[in-house]
C-alpha cells in the first residue's frame, strides 16, 4: 500500500502508524510509517526531529501512555477511535481520530491518525462525543447545579457513587489539596458491596494520601494515568515504586486517576481502583469531560471554605475571631451545639499592650498579641479560643472543671513569666448547673476585671505606662 500517497491526500495532520504486537497481547515499537507535510512541519520545528519515515513516533508525535494504548487498540485489535483531550505539556487541545489499517506484516498493526489542534478548548468537540459520555456529563453537570453550602457533602457522596457504577470499580474516591495545594485528604468515596481490596479504608490510609503528592510525577503529563493490566503495573513500579507496593499490597489490579483542574491548578484527584478494564476508552472519555464539571465545583467549594475560613479567623493571631465567637455562642443558646458540663468559660486580658505600643511600637505590641495566642493556644491545645477584640482573648473548655482550669492557668502565668512585657488578667466561670453562657461570660468578664484591678494594685507603677 502507498501510505505516502495516502496520507497526503489529508488537509489536516496525519500519519500512519504501525505497531508491533506481541503473542501476550502486550506492544512494542510504535514508529510512524509515513506522515503528511503538516505533521512533517511539526516533527521538525516542535519535536526537532527532521521526519524520517519509521522512526519511533515521539519524533513527531506526544509521548503519552494513554495514547499509545489508543494506537495499540485501533492497529492491533482493529477498532477505530476518536477523542477530543487535553495535552496539558503542550498546552494544546486534540482532536484525534484513529482509523485501523489493512496489515500485510505478521504481527504488526497499521492505523491512520490524523488531528486538529488548538490552544483553547472547543466546546462543540467537546459535545461531539459518544452519546453516553454526553449524557454522563450533562447529569454531572445537572446534579452539581444543584450544590450549595448545606447539601454539597450529600451531592458528591452521590456522585461518587455514580462515578464508581460507571467505571464498574471497587472503590472510587475523590482526594481535594488544602489551600496551599500541599496536603490531600479524603473528600468523598464509594464503595462495591463486593469490594475485593483488602484495605476498604484506603482512602483515609497515611500512606496513600502522602502518596498524592506524587501523582503528578507518575502521570507525567497526560490528561490522566491508567493502570489496566500486569504490564502497566510493571511500568508503574518503575515509575513509582511505593505507589505500586502499596497497591499490591492491597490487592489492586487497576488504577485509573484523574487530576481534577481548574484555572491550570490541581485541587484534587478522581481515582478509581479495580475498574472495570474491558471498557477503558469509555471510562477515558466520559471521565475526561465529566471531571471539568467536577473540578470547577471542587474549586467553589474550596474557595466558599477558604472564605468561611478568612471570614472566621484573627488573621494577627490565627484564633477564630469575634464573629466566630458570637456564632458559637449563638449555637450554644440555641440548642445547636450541646455542651456537656462541666465546661468553662475565660477571658484573658493581655495587661500592658498601650505601654508596648506607646513605648515600643505597634509592631511591637502585634508582636506581643502573636505571642500571647501561641502561649494560649500551646496551654490550652484542647480548647475554643477566640481573639474578642483589641487585647483581650475569650476560651471555652469543654469538659473542663475548675480544677482542671487552674492546673492549665498556673501554666499559662508560668508560661508566661519569661517576658517582663507579658501578663494575663484572668477571669473565669464553670458552668456546671445549667446556666446559660452568656451569664457565664458576663461573670467571667467581671473576674477579668478584678484580677486586672489587683494586678495594677501590686505594680500602680505600670497603671498608666
Amino acid at each position: 500500500m502507498d501510505y505516502e500517497q495516502l496520507v497526503e491526500g489529508h488537509k489536516s495532520r496525519t500519519c500512519i502508524i504501525s505497531v508491533e504486537q506481541y503473542e501476550d497481547g502486550t506492544y512494542g515499537n510504535i514508529r510512524v510509517v509515513a506522515a503528511n507535510k503538516l505533521l512533517r512541519d511539526d516533527a521538525d520545528m516542535i519535536f526537532h526531529h527532521p521526519f524520517v519515515p519509521d522512526s519511533p513516533y515521539y519524533y513527531c508525535l506526544p509521548q503519552d501512555k494513554n495514547f499509545e494504548d489508543f494506537m495499540y487498540r485501533c492497529a492491533c485489535l482493529g477498532k477505530p477511535l476518536h477523542t477530543y483531550v487535553h495535552v496539558e505539556h503542550m498546552g494544546l487541545w486534540v482532536n484525534m481520530f484513529l482509523l485501523p489499517v489493512e496489515s500485510d506484516r505478521e504481527n504488526v498493526g497499521y492505523c491512520l491518525y490524523s488531528c486538529d489542534i488548538s490552544p483553547y478548548a472547543d466546546s462543540e468537540q467537546q459535545a461531539s462525543l459518544a452519546a453516553d459520555t454526553a449524557t454522563k456529563a450533562l447529569e454531572v453537570s445537572i446534579k452539581l447545579g444543584n450544590a450549595n453550602k448545606e447539601n454539597i457533602q450529600q451531592i458528591f457522596d452521590e456522585l461518587i457513587e455514580d462515578m464508581r457504577e460507571m467505571c464498574g470499580a471497587d472503590i472510587c474516591g475523590i482526594l481535594v489539596s488544602d489551600f496551599n495545594g500541599k496536603r490531600y485528604a479524603s473528600f468523598c468515596k464509594a464503595m462495591s458491596p463486593e469490594n475485593s481490596i483488602h484495605h476498604a479504608d484506603i482512602c483515609n490510609d497515611t500512606t496513600f494520601l502522602d502518596i498524592a503528592d506524587t501523582f503528578d510525577s507518575a502521570i507525567g503529563g497526560s490528561s490522566c494515568l491508567i493502570v489496566k493490566d500486569e504490564n502497566d503495573m510493571k511500568w508503574l513500579q518503575s515509575v513509582n515504586p511505593e505507589w505500586h507496593s502499596m497497591l499490591v499490597e492491597f490487592n489492586v489490579k487497576s488504577v485509573i486517576l484523574f487530576p481534577l483542574k481548574h484555572n491550570d491548578e490541581t485541587v484534587g484527584y478522581l481515582w478509581a481502583l479495580n475498574f472495570n478494564t474491558e471498557d477503558t476508552v469509555r471510562i477515558k472519555e466520559t471521565l475526561e469531560l465529566t471531571t471539568y464539571f467536577i473540578a470547577s465545583e471542587i474549586a467553589n467549594y474550596k474557595l466558599m471554605k477558604q472564605l468561611e475560613y478568612l471570614g472566621s479567623i484573627d488573621i494577627l493571631t490565627a484564633c477564630k475571631n469575634r464573629n466566630a465567637m458570637n456564632n458559637a455562642v449563638e449555637d450554644i443558646v440555641n440548642g445547636k451545639n450541646k455542651l456537656s458540663e462541666p465546661y468553662a468559660v475565660g477571658f484573658f486580658d493581655l495587661n500592658g499592650l498601650k505601654r508596648v505600643n506607646d513605648e515600643k511600637g505597634h509592631g511591637a505590641g502585634d508582636r506581643l498579641l502573636r505571642t500571647a495566642s501561641a502561649i494560649l493556644n500551646s496551654v490550652f491545645y484542647d480548647c475554643d479560643i477566640y481573639r474578642a477584640g483589641g487585647d483581650e482573648f475569650m476560651l471555652i473548655a469543654k469538659g473542663m472543671d475548675e480544677n482542671a482550669l487552674k492546673e492549665r492557668v498556673a501554666q499559662l502565668y508560668e508560661k508566661s513569666a519569661i517576658d517582663a512585657d507579658f501578663n494575663f488578667a484572668v477571669g473565669y466561670c464553670i458552668v456546671q448547673n445549667g446556666e446559660d453562657i452568656r451569664t457565664a461570660m458576663r461573670i467571667a468578664d467581671e473576674n477579668m476585671y478584678i484580677n486586672k484591678k489587683e494586678y495594677y494594685e501590686k505594680h500602680p507603677e505600670l497603671k498608666y505606662r
